[in-house]
């Protein structure tokens, strides 16, 4: 059998796949803009309600088959074993994550060597900088991409216990040291730091009673836990028996919201408010605006750059490292590859599929890298792979794992395995809210994220 996760080890590993690089620019401004503490009580209950109870669906294919999730669901397949064993596969949708996330990783590198030298005083001077890296240098793009992907596909080579385990044993501790020495700053000497408590704290319920807004949580909520890509069940195979499932998740939805929360206190100290308001949730919220505010800072604004940039380096390795494990156990169990092999053969497709990412913004390469699908303005290849990862892939697998647990499986095996951890009626709680409330949760995201796109 395979390694096995320590109880923190797996806390730990699977927050670092949860605490990704949205919790430095979409969480921080969804929570701006939609009621404040409002829109986080929203966000905490589908996180607990939807989120938590599919989390722990994918958990008990994992625990139950103790193997890769193809095999997993071969073995715990009460019938038609091969056909519900093809749900393993939604993994290639980690695979195609990886490819792009380690190019918006290597920004991130990139930007922790230009904290060290004198940083833009101005947006438009902090614009040119980010819009020069991915449209008019590809070298320094996809050196940095390759940097990142060497750590990342070293790590996973190490194993569970010396790779994994350890990365995040490092990194997520550390991260949460950076953010709260960031944050201590923020209070005591940024001046929008009240501002950014009242921007993010104070409820405005008013705002949370829309359809649309409804939607954003959950949809938030169901995949910032890594839901639908096979992650999850692939370490929950390598747990201890005596780790809790139950109350493992609770760590993890707590880590990941203090460190949404935290990230957005730090942003929004710095960022004037209502510049923050009109700013788009990605990636120019830190590359241009929070890089030209840490320039009128001087040296202070160094270091804090410095800081804050390995911060989403550290996030965004951890969630990195979770995308590749699973095919890489796959690889080793059913076509006996050494690791070794298995990395390397995952690690030419990813790379491959990550210089196209990177060459889809390169202004040389861009329209030969651009696709158009029907009457729809052409998208780069980077935005290809993020649409059809982000709202096809882990919403089908989402719901395939709800369906398959909540549906498929005999109840008497799932009672075995979650006895130990809650009572009965928690349980019954938690199998009625996986077979009815879910999937309509995980549908009604789908067809909101497809309508919006």
């Amino acid at each position: 059998m395979h390694e096995k996760f320590s109880k923190i080890g797996f806390v730990l590993a699977m927050a670092g796949s949860a605490v990704g690089l949205g919790n430095a620019w979409k969480f921080p401004t969804m929570v701006g803009n939609h009621g404040g503490s409002a829109f986080i009580l929203l966000y905490l209950f589908f996180t607990i309600f939807v989120a938590a109870v599919a989390f722990l669906a994918e958990s008990a294919v994992g625990k139950l088959g103790e193997s890769d999730t193809v095999t997993s669901l071969e073995r715990i397949a009460p019938s038609h074993k091969k056909a519900w064993s093809l749900g393993g596969f939604f993994m290639i949708g980690a695979v195609l994550i990886a490819s792009f996330y380690l190019v918006v990783i290597g920004w991130i590198a990139y930007y922790v060597v230009l904290s060290f030298t004198t940083l833009p005083t101005q947006a438009s001077q902090a614009g040119e900088i980010f819009n020069n890296l991915i449209s008019n240098n590809a070298a320094i793009e996809i050196l940095c991409f390759s940097a990142v992907f060497g750590v990342v596909f070293y790590t996973v080579s190490k194993g569970i216990k010396n790779g994994i385990e350890r990365l995040n044993m490092i990194m997520m501790p550390m991260l949460l040291v950076l953010l709260i020495l960031m944050l201590l700053y923020a209070c005591f000497k940024a001046d929008g730091f009240t501002s950014a408590l009242a921007f993010i704290f104070i409820p405005d319920f008013n705002k949370i009673f829309d359809a649309e807004i409804i939607l954003q949580a959950l949809g938030l909520a169901l995949f910032s836990l890594s839901i639908g890509v096979c992650t999850i069940s692939t370490y929950s195979a390598s747990l201890n028996e005596d780790t809790n499932v139950f109350k493992s998740v609770l760590s993890i939805i707590a880590i990941n919201i203090a460190v949404g929360v935290m990230m957005g206190l730090i942003v929004f100290s710095f960022i004037p408010i209502n510049a923050s308001q009109s700013a788009a949730s990605g990636p120019g919220l830190i590359f241009v605006s929070l890089l030209s505010l840490f320039g009128n800072l001087g040296i202070v604004g160094n270091v804090l750059g410095v800081m804050f940039f390995i911060s989403l380096l550290f996030a965004g390795i951890t969630s990195a490292v979770s995308m590749i494990e699973p095919f890489v156990l796959y690889l080793i169990n059913h076509f006996h590859f050494t690791r070794v092999n298995a990395i390397l053969s995952i690690g030419a497709f990813v790379f491959i599929l990550g210089v196209l990412c990177a060459l889809s913004y390169y202004e040389p390469s861009a329209n030969a890298l651009s696709f158009s699908f029907g009457a729809n303005k052409a998208k780069p290849f980077f935005d290809v792979l993020d649409f059809l990862t982000s709202n096809i892939l882990m919403p089908l697998g989402a719901l395939f794992f709800s369906v398959f647990v909540g549906w498929v499986l005999k109840k008497e095996g799932l009672v075995i395995l979650f006895s130990n951890y809650v009572s009965v009626r928690i349980f019954e709680i938690w199998y009625f809210l996986l077979r009815f409330i879910l999937p309509l949760g995980i549908i009604a995201v789908a067809i909101y994220s497809l309508a919006k796109a």
